[in-house]
């Protein structure tokens, strides 16, 4: 299995669309085998769950994502795991235990902004 993780400094960055990098994770029973850090190379929002696929995550562990975001993962068979914050290892482990929680709330209103800055992505969104 491969677990994906929006990336920033060893944090969950917290807006899918603008991630520059994925922290990415082979478990094998239970226990972590490898990670590496991966750059998008600039993949925004439509382009990056094709990127997820290409290098087969099976689940996504992320901060806020959009609508369309999340329909495309789910399109392609990608589990989303959003609305999380805080130190992407820990995430991993808790999701390896199945303590960690799924937030119907992390989505991104994209609607209503002017360029990118006054949005709103659920309680989680840190400032971009």
């Amino acid at each position: 299995m491969r677990i994906a993780v929006t990336y920033e400094n060893g944090e969950i960055f917290q807006h899918f669309g603008h991630t520059q990098q994925f922290k990415l994770y082979d478990v094998d029973d239970g226990n972590i085998t490898s990670s590496i850090i991966v750059d998008t190379n600039g993949a925004g929002h439509g382009a990056l769950a094709g990127f997820l696929s290409a290098v087969h995550a099976d689940v996504l562990i992320c901060g806020g994502i959009g609508g369309g975001a999340q329909m495309a993962l789910a399109e392609i068979g990608i589990q989303l795991y959003a609305g999380n914050t805080g130190n992407a290892d820990n995430a991993v482990m808790r999701y390896i235990s199945g303590s960690l929680l799924q937030n119907s709330a992390a989505t991104c209103d994209h609607h209503n902004h002017n360029h990118g800055e006054n949005h709103s992505c659920g309680n989680n969104c840190s400032s971009h």
